[in-house]
């Protein structure tokens, strides 16, 4: 019982800390919170996926993966443990295909990551915390649920507009509004 009350603690901890749970009721959070932690495990539990390279939002039931993989066959493989989750209505596989880089350019990239991360904070027509920034040799993918075309647009356009970034790849998902 008491190993059971850490965990719906953990959990629920979890949740408010998520930021695609704005606008959310407290079975969505709790629904979406369980299908994230689901996918994540799975994703550990997969020999063919860098489950720490991967990015997993979900929100309604609507799940995105995002950030920067070695193959298709990863891709395609993160693809089918979200897809294999209860509850998951949608999966919306943003993984970008991208060679490993040499540390050098992990420095630069997570310096950009850094600098677009914090223009985003900048901007006060964007609500940054809803939004996962990830930086692979020089390209910067934006990702997340956010609450308009409008924000999307613009978060592209910020991102754009920071040093070091050579492209910005903006998968950012508009919440669906059911």
């Amino acid at each position: 019982m008491k190993k059971l009350l850490i965990a719906c603690l953990a959990g629920l901890a979890t949740l408010l800390a998520v930021p695609a749970q704005a606008q959310k009721t407290v079975g969505n959070m709790v629904d979406d919170g369980t299908i994230t932690a689901s996918i994540k495990a799975g994703l550990l539990d997969n020999k063919a996926t860098s489950s720490m390279q991967i990015n997993v939002e979900s929100y309604k039931g609507t799940v995105q993966l995002s950030g920067f993989v070695g193959s298709q066959a990863e891709k395609d493989a993160a693809g089918k443990v979200a897809g294999g989750v209860n509850g998951v209505t949608k999966v919306i596989n943003s993984l970008a295909i991208a060679p490993k880089t040499s540390m050098g350019t992990k420095l630069d990239d997570t310096m950009v990551t850094s600098k677009v991360k914090a223009a985003l904070m900048d901007a006060a027509d964007v609500k940054s915390m809803q939004i996962n920034v990830e930086t692979r040799d020089g390209v910067t993918q934006l990702a997340g649920f956010v609450t308009s075309e409008g924000m999307k647009q613009r978060a592209g356009k910020v991102a754009a507009g920071v040093s070091g970034v050579k492209r910005v790849d903006n998968v950012l998902v508009v919440k669906p509004k059911n």
